[in-house]
């Protein structure tokens, strides 16, 4: 389920023939591709698919997955491409909610929806959505996930795993409870916009100091701070005490039998990870704090290509592949 491996997309993009003015072509690792413009600009396009979402924020994911992909690059999202596909049996009223969701969404981020499509056909069985995201950034403030450098600290913008706790507990509303306590599994129903990372990307984009960001969604951390480092040509070592762990995601450590991997590897759709000099932490974290979120410095790039997690006190290699139970928590 979810992306292929980077194999198989080597395998998949190989074919693709890009022109001069094309400066990030279809790459693993990378959620956006940019193309140079006039005026020494950039333009920075993304697309994302969406599915098995919480029915009453479709619209609302379907435009902020794109849109934070793009602001992670430091570009601003202002163009908006929607399709929406339903199967036969779709209700008129079910588009009209999601467009209205979509629309709201493209409000509060001052983007205009340019074009789309929507229709209902055979051989699908729920609602599926592509949003392509287009942002403007001068190409000396252009930031891709390949830019960290040797002694950036990690930062990590908001909890592990929120992804899996906020769907869990809007999409599987008993068993959040009995797992958290009904009175939190009705706050964490209430954090569904901690999914999109286009506030705090964008702020950290304009602070300096940041050379690589990553959304940590498919795959968690695991699979984020293995494609950095991959295209940096760097290694890392994270301390495991220093990670933003809620006291749910543990209950869910304890109840499903996850392993230290599983945990990184969980959902955390709207979690920034950013490669930051060391000069810059305190800006940085001064100005997440003013958002209110509670950001975290979890580890630091190294030019050694080993990867490491300590835990208490003892190295242990990092997971290479990201065993992400998204599908057996949410879905299961």
């Amino acid at each position: 389920m979810g992306k292929l491996s980077n194999r198989e997309l080597w395998s998949l993009l190989c074919c693709i023939k890009t022109g001069k003015e094309t400066l990030i072509p279809p790459r693993p690792g990378f959620d956006s591709g940019v193309h140079r413009i006039e005026g020494g600009q950039c333009l920075v396009v993304s697309t994302d698919p969406c599915i098995g979402v919480p029915q009453e924020w479709f619209g609302w994911l379907l435009v902020h997955y794109s849109a934070s992909d793009v602001a992670l690059f430091g570009a601003e999202p202002r163009y908006l491409v929607l399709t929406m596909l339903g199967p036969r049996w779709t209700r008129f009223e079910r588009y009209r909610s999601a467009m209205r969701q979509a629309c709201a969404a493209a409000t509060e981020l001052k983007a205009t929806v340019v074009t789309g499509h929507t229709g209902s056909y055979d051989g699908l069985t729920s609602l599926i959505g592509t949003c392509t995201a287009y942002g403007l950034v001068d190409s000396k403030d252009l930031i891709t996930p390949d830019g960290s450098k040797q002694g950036d600290l990690i930062l990590c913008s908001k909890p592990l795993g929120l992804e899996i706790l906020i769907n869990l507990s809007l999409m599987r509303r008993k068993r959040a409870s009995r797992l958290f306590g009904e009175r939190r599994a009705r706050q964490l129903a209430r954090m569904i916009m901690m999914q999109s990372c286009v506030k705090e990307a964008s702020l950290l984009a304009t602070i300096g100091g940041v050379h690589a960001m990553h959304d940590a969604t498919e795959g968690g951390v695991v699979a984020a701070l293995n494609e950095m480092a991959d295209m940096s040509g760097l290694g890392f070592t994270l301390d495991f005490g220093k990670l933003p762990i809620t006291d749910e995601a543990r209950i869910l450590v304890g109840s499903y039998d996850l392993t230290t991997s599983q945990l990184l590897a969980m959902s955390s759709t709207g979690t920034v990870l950013a490669a930051l000099s060391p000069s810059h932490v305190d800006s940085a974290i001064k100005a997440l704090s003013r958002i209110g979120l509670n950001p975290s410095i979890i580890g630091s790039f190294t030019r050694n290509r080993r990867r490491f997690l300590e835990i208490d006190g003892k190295m242990k290699d990092f997971p290479r592949s990201a065993e992400d139970p998204y599908a057996m928590i949410v879905n299961g």
